[in-house]
């Protein structure tokens, strides 16, 4: 072989593979992202693509909206509800936490001054705005904050409070005897923690921040349930 050849192989190798690296980073370029698309799409799970409708209300006039409709609880065990009659909210008289997943059927919603001594988990500015409702069958009316009126401020926290569409609808994805164990407060070996969440509420403590590997320790109206989950299954259920 000739020593011109032999400095040409080497080259033209080096060429072509720097021809083939440079094609493919121009299209990378020409379509940035698809291949971190693709790995998240299939990471992507049924609960994460379910449609959870927000409505961000930011006045008074917007949560009207809610009077006629029904909704479900969402922050399940941690907000108070109470008598109403004649025209009155009943702070004295609490009727206990609205349990999760419970469906609402709201009436109307009315503005109401909370006496001091009250804790009822929204601030109680000058006015709060209470949502009034009746449970399913039921002909008793009830009332609970959603939200609060100071002066110029105002502020409303329906979206974190509730589902605006029927949960089982939602994520009718779940199982049969998921979904009875949900409706019956129970926490069931292999339920998500999302789904423990719709079984017996949000007002909890974890000893890690990774959702899915993790204890969480739930208060269930004064009951307490210590939850441990791996890759998202629970796995220990103890009553505490």
């Amino acid at each position: 072989m000739k020593t011109w050849q032999k400095i040409l192989i080497p080259f033209v190798i080096t060429f072509a593979i720097g021809g083939i690296y440079l094609f493919t980073v121009y299209k990378h370029r020409q379509n940035p992202g698809v291949v971190g698309q693709n790995q998240a799409a299939q990471q992507l799970t049924s609960d994460d693509v379910a449609v959870v409708r927000m409505e961000f209300m930011q006045h008074f006039e917007d949560t009207l909206e809610l009077q006629g409709k029904s909704v479900w609880m969402k922050n399940g065990y941690s907000m108070p509800y109470y008598p109403y009659a004649g025209g009155r909210v009943e702070f004295a008289k609490p009727a206990g936490l609205i349990p999760a997943d419970q469906r609402l059927d709201i009436k109307k919603i009315i503005k109401a001054a909370a006496p001091a001594g009250v804790s009822d988990n929204i601030q109680h500015g000058s006015r709060q705005a209470m949502a009034v409702f009746a449970l399913p069958g039921g002909k008793d009316l009830f009332a609970s904050p959603i939200g609060f009126m100071d002066g110029n401020d105002e502020a409303y926290y329906t979206d974190l409070l509730f589902y605006y569409d029927d949960p089982h609808t939602i994520f009718s994805h779940w199982s049969k005897d998921t979904w009875a164990a949900i409706d019956a407060h129970q926490v069931k070996p292999g339920m998500s923690e999302l789904q423990t969440r719709m079984a017996i509420g949000m007002k909890a403590e974890h000893d890690g921040d990774k959702e899915g590997d993790r204890t969480v320790t739930y208060d269930v109206n004064g009951k307490h349930y210590a939850v441990t989950f791996v890759k998202n299954h629970a796995v220990s259920i103890k009553s505490e």
